[in-house]
């Protein structure tokens, strides 16, 4: 079994219906699949994919889309929290360093959810680009009671560990499929067999052979036979751990 721990299944971005994305991934032996809420406005229609049975979703504020944030937008996502106890996790939430005009405004938002967490008692999936070092120090202050999911992780080992250390999984992606992805390559052999999940991000964060391609939830299988190969694993072995964890992470039956 296979759980494709983050995909963004906004289907006005991909070219066939949601029937047939599902079942090509069920094809492959993909049986959930946790997709993040990233602004308000997405909200209601991650929620509504959550009533799928094979379907966990997370709410979130995506630091990509600051700009489109609100101050009441917080308020707004703690009530819903409390009224939908089946949301698994916060997220996406982080801090993106891409974009330094809005680091004010992405600490800020960030912070917030983090005390929603903390307060929900959830883990959090966390964006983190170009702050691995800065996001370890603040997740550290909070030391959050469910911890989370370091999405796409793509630092060192030395980072790895650190996340790790505070009770984070990191997320494991298309970027790992790229043999020029050296250190990350050899930050995945590394990792313990519980220390991270497998994920997609699609349509985002195409795998190698499928650049400028939408990305699908059926190709973390594809991720799931590389990661294998790295580590000297099956991809049986890699898929049920993976899938293990994820379910202790989110709280899934």
């Amino acid at each position: 079994m296979l759980i494709d721990a983050h995909c963004h299944l906004d289907f006005a971005q991909f070219d066939r219906d949601r029937t047939e994305v599902f079942e090509a991934a069920k094809a492959v032996g993909v049986r959930r699949f946790i997709v993040p809420g990233t602004t308000r406005a997405r909200w209601q229609q991650v929620l509504a994919l959550g009533a799928r049975a094979d379907t966990s979703v997370c709410l979130g504020l995506h630091p990509y889309f600051v700009d489109e944030h609100q101050a009441s937008d917080i308020d707004a996502l703690d009530q819903l929290l409390a009224e939908h106890p089946d949301v698994v996790a916060v997220g996406e939430c982080g801090i993106d360093g891409r974009f330094t005009d809005t680091l004010e405004a992405q600490w800020r938002y960030f912070d917030a959810q983090l005390q929603l967490a903390k307060q929900h008692s959830l883990p959090v999936v966390v964006h983190c680009v170009k702050a691995n070092d800065k996001v370890v120090k603040r997740l550290r202050q909070l030391a959050l009671p469910k911890a989370g999911l370091i999405h796409a992780f793509s630092g060192s080992i030395e980072q790895a560990v650190a996340f790790l250390g505070l009770g984070f999984k990191l997320g494991v992606g298309g970027a790992v499929t790229y043999e020029r992805a050296n250190r990350l390559r050899r930050t995945i052999k590394a990792l313990p067999d519980d220390a991270f999940v497998l994920e997609t991000d699609s349509p985002d964060m195409p795998l190698s052979g499928y650049q400028g391609m939408r990305n699908e939830p059926c190709r973390v299988a594809e991720v799931c036979n590389v990661v294998a190969t790295l580590r000297g694993q099956t991809a049986e072995q890699v898929a049920s751990q993976s899938s293990a964890t994820a379910s202790t992470l989110f709280g899934l039956p």
